[in-house]
């Protein structure tokens, strides 16, 4: 008997890495379009380089995205132009156009922060009808795991991808360098898989290291590649109208908090079974329904 020889294909997995917050750091992000042109990067619109980080980007050969910014859940100052869920669709168009026209040569767009923004189904509707006039991907940060986004574009013509490590939560280069290596290992474990950093000087660092010795079974791609990679939704549905601050919906109020309950002055005296029976007969008795019945009962009888 001959046995078929086992094949490995030659890429197991893809790997995509984007790299947020371009516009602010002209000398890091240089370092970072030093890099193979797979590596992505994602312009904040309202960033004073934008414009010129994002030409760069394009004619060094990388994929621009559009990193806007959209209300987070925790209570700060919010950016200019930033997404609330609660805006209508023209404003939501207004500052998408505006944004498209700061970031030449975008493909794509991503959030920056955006949990409450990301986690309104209503919000990301708005976001995703004008993505659609654009022809802008969305590579959702995963800032909320209860992300709308995937829910959001059904029904329109707008992919949704979704990040799946974040490469610099802290400035410790072991941990970004465990985080690299555990994009590796989800890439290859599910086929693809998409990390996001930022253009600081350790995660440069480390990136300047691991990506020149990636495994043989690895390979870098863009995120517009993974598109029509498999995509799982695992968000619950979330129907909760936008809130006017954009902030979550407060709890409802209990009414009765503070309210003292009713005493009674006098002792409670016991009510017997008996009694109790005699007083719902006559109640029942005296009621207006029960003449009711009566009076039809007695008209029945005459037909």
């Amino acid at each position: 008997m001959t046995l078929l020889p086992f094949i490995v294909p030659a890429h197991a997995g893809k790997l995509s890495i984007v790299i947020d917050d371009f516009g602010y750091r002209p000398h890091t992000e240089n370092q970072v379009l030093a890099m193979p042109a797979a590596v992505s990067v994602a312009v904040l619109p309202n960033a004073p380089h934008a414009h010129e980080m994002a030409t760069k980007a394009h004619n060094s050969g990388h994929e621009v995205l559009i990193h806007l910014p959209m209300a987070p859940l925790s209570k700060q100052p919010l950016e200019k132009d930033t997404l609330r869920p609660e805006m209508s669709s023209d404003e939501i168009e207004r500052i998408i156009r505006d944004a498209y026209g700061k970031v030449p040569y975008a493909v794509g767009l991503n959030n920056h922060m955006g949990s409450a923004m990301t986690s309104s189904l209503f919000g990301m509707q708005k976001v995703m009808q004008a993505l659609e006039r654009y022809n802008l991907y969305f590579l959702d940060s995963m800032t909320i795991g209860n992300s709308q986004a995937m829910r959001a574009a059904a029904g329109t013509g707008v992919k949704v991808i979704k990040r799946r490590v974040f490469l610099d939560d802290t400035q410790n280069e072991g941990d970004i360098r465990r985080q690299f290596n555990r994009a590796v290992d989800l890439a290859r474990r599910n086929g693809s898989a998409i990390a996001i950093g930022h253009p600081h000087p350790t995660t440069v660092r480390v990136l300047q290291q691991m990506i020149y010795s990636l495994p043989g079974d690895i390979t870098l791609v863009r995120p517009s590649s993974l598109l029509n990679e498999p995509q799982i939704d695992t968000s619950r549905p979330n129907l909760t109208p936008p809130a006017g601050n954009g902030q979550q919906p407060a709890a409802p109020r209990n009414p009765f908090h503070g309210v003292k309950l009713c005493k009674p002055k006098q002792p409670l005296q016991p009510v017997y079974a008996s009694r109790f029976f005699t007083v719902l007969g006559e109640s029942i008795n005296q009621s207006s329904i029960t003449a009711w019945f009566q009076q039809q009962w007695q008209g029945w009888g005459q037909r």
